[in-house]
């Protein structure tokens, strides 16, 4: 039976297909929707988000010491988090397969960088499988989990954004049985990595990683097509078929294992063609190490671009020298649509104060990040999971007392709980007097509302423990905690000036439920609305950047006779009756048929 599937759901199937019995991840775009369609449509697979991608590793580790088939999924920067484990993990080896998927975000399309993970592979020592779509995405999985177990070693699967998030046709096969007994296995000196059992297990991954290089060479997923021999492409993944586009009768030598590589193989394909070509996204990761092993090659990153994803058109303009026709006829006539906070976000507000009060705020991953756009312009700094609470740290004690009421940390409730809670500490224990702002969405909102250790459900909507961020910062030592609404705009300034001013730590806990989330509560409030003849045309609502609230420039005057040039006009299917704008406005401009408006309800 054939289905069409996306990368993603086909990396899921393939766990399935395989007799996984363990999935762990944390969501991160590209690689969200794995673990979803895990939880979603396999039953037999225990599924589970962890609080990072670090834990998620190290549990999967756990699963796999049984002999159970495990599978660990996350985004490129992931793998940062989860590299000690990993790094680790190639020395321990495993005993069921265990495979790691990093999906990696060419192009950088909801991501802080665009790193190359291919180079972990190499690092680590340990064997890594790239698809070039849904199909093979499945397929690599279930040769992953074997390859795992033949050698003792975690598996790397890589996908980048386009195998992820495309959809392509995929015969569908029966799960399998494990084929290791699930139990408790003693082994020390295989497991514990003490500095005598380490120096050991070195030696085994040296022996391991020789006879993988022999492995490759005879590797089915490692294929030659001879065809003109004028022009030798080697290439993988997506790439490949960007190439295939564009060089149809051109040789190729497609590398399924892009580490370790068929050193034998590849000398062979050269000495078939007259040019070589190397074809790739990112890091001339394949080109360096030809010229390492002293294969010649003719084209490469000296032609291609290093930074951003390739398509067809780059590789016809760079390589081929054929200009493409641009696809739309007059794009420069089509306005930019810049990413934004949804309508009734609880992070505008917040946003809105800090600007105001001109404070520092050193920021973090997750939807509030789009603070740091215009008109909010309030966010300054952003670089990792966790990195606000540090970065305001290291700011009091730099900036000593000349910094107290400048500078405030942000950081949302999903990405507190995977990186926040140390950084939470430090600022505690080493007498910082940073404020830090958790902003409670209570869902982790920029990946598609996904559940964490503080939201009380599991993955699979089971209710479980939630974790209480006012009793975690009282157990932490923080003696100024306070929650607050970030929609109640007089009463959030006036918490944010004192608590910044503190010569001690504190704590703000926002607590406003996620707009989309909020759409699905009782009592859903009429959209504002605004009453033109009252409009002065100030500008005040506009510059809080919300999606429904536009301008039109027409000119005109108000019902007291003044001219204006333009007013505001709230979009009603956008609206969802935050009353963030009609606090700001002076003139009684902005009106609504109810009196009670969700950012003014307590208890949300």
């Amino acid at each position: 039976m054939k289905k069409l599937l996306s990368g993603n759901e086909a990396i899921a199937r393939g766990a399935y297909e395989a007799g996984a019995t363990f999935a762990s991840a944390y969501p991160g775009t590209p690689s969200t929707e794995i673990l979803e369609t895990v939880a979603k449509e396999y039953p037999e697979i225990y599924a589970e988000w962890s609080p990072n991608e670090k834990v998620a590793m190290e549990v999967a580790m756990g699963a796999a010491f049984t002999g159970a088939r495990a599978m660990v999924a996350m985004k490129h920067v992931g793998v940062n988090v989860a590299a000690d484990p990993l790094m680790t993990l190639s020395y321990t080896g495993i005993c069921g397969g265990l495979v790691v998927v990093t999906a990696d975000d060419p192009q950088l399309y909801s991501s802080q960088n665009e790193q190359d993970n291919r180079n972990y592979a190499k690092f680590a020592k340990i064997p890594m499988l790239e698809p070039s779509d849904s199909q093979e995405a499945k397929d690599f999985v279930v040769r992953a989990f074997e390859i795992s177990e033949q050698f003792d070693t975690p598996v790397m699967v890589r996908s980048v954004t386009r195998i992820s998030h495309a959809r392509t046709p995929v015969e569908l096969k029966e799960r399998m049985k494990p084929p290791l007994e699930v139990k408790i296995r003693k082994d020390p000196p295989k497991y514990v990595m003490l500095p005598v059992y380490g120096r050991k297990r070195h030696v085994v991954v040296e022996e391991r990683f020789k006879k993988l290089k022999e492995f490759a060479e005879t590797f089915d997923l490692n294929k030659m097509e001879i065809n003109d021999t004028e022009i030798g492409i080697i290439t993988s993944g997506i790439s490949y078929q960007y190439a295939k586009e564009v060089f149809p009768n051109a040789s190729y030598l497609k590398l399924g294992m892009i580490w370790p590589f068929p050193e034998k193989m590849i000398k062979d394909f050269r000495s078939k063609v007259k040019k070589l070509y190397v074809i790739e996204e990112l890091d001339p990761f394949i080109e360096e190490n030809l010229k390492i092993m002293g294969v010649q090659v003719d084209l490469g990153k000296d032609t291609l671009p290093i930074c951003g994803e390739l398509t067809p058109t780059i590789i016809k303009e760079k390589v081929a020298g054929i200009p493409e026709e641009p696809f739309l006829a007059n794009p420069e006539n089509i306005p930019p649509r810049p990413p934004n906070m949804c309508p009734g976000c609880p992070h505008r507000g917040m946003f809105y104060t800090i600007k105001k009060l001109k404070l520092y705020a050193t920021g973090d991953i997750g939807c509030y990040t789009l603070g740091a756009l215009p008109p909010l312009t309030s966010l300054d700094t952003c670089v990792c999971m966790g990195a606000s609470i540090g970065h305001s740290m290291g700011m009091s004690k730099a900036l000593g007392d000349e910094g107290r009421g400048k500078f405030v940390a942000v950081i949302g409730d999903s990405t507190f709980m995977h990186s926040g809670m140390t950084g939470l500490a430090d600022v505690v224990y080493n007498k910082s007097y940073a404020t830090v702002i958790i902003a409670d969405n209570r869902i982790t909102a920029m990946t598609g509302a996904q559940d964490h250790p503080a939201t009380g459900y599991t993955i699979r909507g089971e209710a479980t423990h939630a974790v209480d961020f006012e009793e975690l910062g009282k157990a932490l030592g923080f003696k100024h905690i306070v929650k607050a609404n970030p929609y109640d705009l007089e009463t959030y300034e006036k918490i944010l000036k004192e608590e910044t001013e503190r010569d001690e730590p504190s704590l703000i806990i926002n607590q406003g439920p996620c707009a989309l989330l909020r759409r699905a509560l009782p009592k859903a409030k009429k959209p504002f609305y605004v009453d033109v003849d009252k409009c002065i045309g100030c500008k005040r609502c506009i510059g809080l950047g919300c999606p429904a609230i536009t301008w039109n420039a027409e000119e005109g005057t108000n019902a007291d006779g003044k001219k204006r040039k333009g007013y505001a006009v709230i979009e009603p299917t956008l609206c969802n009756g935050c009353a963030l704008c009609y606090q700001l406005c002076n003139v009684d401009a902005i009106k609504t048929e109810d009196k009670v408006f969700y950012g003014l309800v307590e208890n949300l």
